[in-house]
């Protein structure tokens, strides 16, 4: 990000994927970002587990990942649920959370994704 800054001072915005996941990573962030980033806003897909679930097991048909199947993914949810959900609650606290019917069509998500883009600059 520095090196990207550096070379050219407009490209400073950047989306930061799956991050932070954790209370530490919170934390983590709080502690080196401050006063050197701000979030402007926290994009969250938002689907029901079992669609998640089936999702999931379908890509894991293909895509040789050894953690896409039942087992792993009901404790999969369960971190999430324990760990990161708590961090999005606390953003949309603050009025950060842009929300996205992720259950849709690829197409439908992914024009959802391009109008809060559009909107947030």
């Amino acid at each position: 990000m520095d090196e990207t800054m550096a070379a050219n001072a407009q490209k400073n915005t950047f989306l930061i994927d799956g991050f932070p996941r954790n209370e530490d990573n919170l934390l983590g962030w709080n502690k080196h970002m401050e006063g050197k980033a701000v979030v402007s806003f926290v994009l969250f897909f938002d689907c029901d587990n079992e669609t998640c679930t089936e999702r999931c097991l379908e890509r894991g048909e293909s895509s040789g990942r050894t953690d896409d199947n039942r087992e792993s993914l009901v404790k999969r949810i369960q971190t999430y649920l324990q760990s990161t959900k708590p961090i999005i609650d606390q953003y949309e606290k603050n009025g950060k959370v842009k929300k996205v019917d992720a259950s849709k069509s690829v197409d439908a998500v992914f024009a959802a994704v391009q109008i809060i883009f559009d909107k947030e600059g």
